[in-house]
């Protein structure tokens, strides 16, 4: 089971278009996954098609409330593609967790015990709120890696300093095997010089950390959500769907070469 923390601090980047779409890039290449929704927001959860009425169990109950991971998953329309949903009571969660004594490993601790009892997902994706908080550091501490959307803009290189600083400080105390697992170029303009620019400083930065597929800005991929599909259900074709689905295929390249190249 390969969990993967898809992070940044700074939001309107892709970050949860990305953690749907992806999920249903490798659910569709034959990989059975899950994914968490630790945005309070829930918009990976409304995205495939789990309404806030509908949420009697959530990511909130698998942290403060101790129930198992099993009781808070649901099923999507989407095969082979799961979801933890999550719900706003999260926005509190930074306050409840300062009582706790072990309140960074709660993430760590309850995938530890659903692997233990028999969960049999070959990628957690953990859609992570947009800020440095404790969510994202339970996050951080339950994956082998984080997962980077960069928006083609001006300010994208600066923000993302200041994330490889949380993942340093994060492998240094608390997960030592943590690791970056790539950077994503989103929402890409290719007529645009500054975009354009962006991505060339981005690669001359952090070289192969940055993935070869650039998921470009594309109407597909922003209806999608408000049909409660990924884009690779909604317009199989389009420009976004064949992005996310060789984005899967690189991420299956890092993990498992051998099923890469069978798919």
């Amino acid at each position: 089971m390969r969990i993967i923390a898809v992070a940044n601090q700074k939001g309107g980047v892709g970050k949860t278009t990305t953690a749907i779409n992806l999920g249903a890039g490798l659910a569709a290449l034959g990989s059975r996954v899950l994914l968490i929704d630790l945005d309070p927001q829930g918009n990976a959860s409304t995205g495939l098609g789990i309404e806030p009425e509908d949420r009697e169990l959530t990511t909130y109950d698998l942290l403060l409330e101790g129930r198992d991971l099993a009781d808070v998953v649901r099923n999507t329309d989407v095969n082979n593609l799961d979801i933890a949903p999550a719900s706003s009571d999260l926005s509190s969660v930074d306050i409840e967790l300062v009582k706790i004594e072990h309140r960074t490993r709660l993430l760590r601790n309850a995938l530890k015990k659903a692997s233990d009892d028999g969960s049999s997902y070959d990628f957690v994706l953990i859609d992570c709120p947009p800020s440095l908080s404790l969510l994202t550091v339970n996050a951080m501490i339950a994956a082998n890696s984080v997962l980077v959307p960069l928006q083609s803009e001006f300010f994208a290189l600066e923000g993302l300093s200041q994330l490889m600083l949380t993942v340093r400080q994060v492998r240094q105390s608390a997960n030592t095997d943590l690791r970056i697992e790539g950077v994503v170029m989103t929402m890409f303009d290719g007529r645009n010089r500054l975009a354009q620019q962006v991505e060339q400083d981005a690669r001359d930065t952090l070289g192969e950390l940055v993935f070869r597929t650039v998921v470009p800005r594309n109407v597909r991929i922003s209806e999608a959500p408000s049909y409660a599909q990924s884009v690779l259900d909604y317009d199989p074709n389009s420009k976004g769907s064949l992005a996310y689905r060789a984005l899967a295929r690189e991420i299956l390249e890092r993990a498992r070469p051998e099923t890469a190249e069978q798919n």
